[in-house]
């Protein structure tokens, strides 16, 4: 079994926002006719995604990004998944608006999310997919800009990085984080 983790923050209010980028790649694809309803467990929502042999969890917890890794550890707990097959889809400030990371471990890097997930894992040893979002602007601080919405001008190019990130997440599934890292971290 494989766990996809999507980071973001739950609500309406945080519907579109940069921070949720990772929850958006997720619930593109539990939009496949392959994954079930999304159900809650583990104060996350989780859907069961079946692609041929392989039986895939897709994850957005619930408890706001700085919280993800209580969720994580539960389910990684609960279905015995093995670090190797864990990868958390999120945003990264520091990445240019749309290009993709892949890494198959590596530090938290100041994501608060990131760092909760490995204080609860005990580890640095899990793949991430993280999607660039670029440095604020001058008349903006870190959290107004990964809590605010895009900008029009920026609509096409994280668009393109949705459907990227979605492709990758696919390619990880079938074909690893090494492929991934190789086809994606242009």
């Amino acid at each position: 079994m494989k766990l996809v983790v999507g980071l973001g923050n739950p609500g309406k209010r945080y519907d579109g926002t940069r921070h949720n980028v990772g929850f958006v790649v997720v619930d593109r694809l539990a939009a496949s006719p392959n994954v079930g309803s999304f159900q809650d467990r583990f104060d996350a929502e989780v859907a069961e995604w079946r692609e041929d042999a392989d039986k895939i969890l897709l994850m957005k917890p619930q408890t706001f990004m700085n919280l993800s890794g209580r969720s994580v550890r539960e389910a990684i707990d609960f279905y015995q998944v093995e670090l190797k097959d864990l990868l958390v889809v999120c945003d990264d400030m520091a990445l240019p608006l749309g290009k993709l990371r892949f890494r198959a471990r590596g530090t938290h890097g100041g994501h608060n999310g990131l760092r909760d997930i490995q204080q609860h894992l005990g580890t640095t040893e899990y793949a991430r997919l993280r999607i660039g979002l670029d440095v604020p602007d001058a008349e903006r601080d870190a959290v107004d800009h990964v809590l605010g919405k895009f900008k029009p001008s920026e609509k096409a190019a994280i668009e393109d990085a949705m459907q990227l990130a979605v492709q990758g997440v696919v390619t990880w599934v079938g074909q690893g984080i090494q492929k991934c890292m190789n086809q994606y971290n242009a």
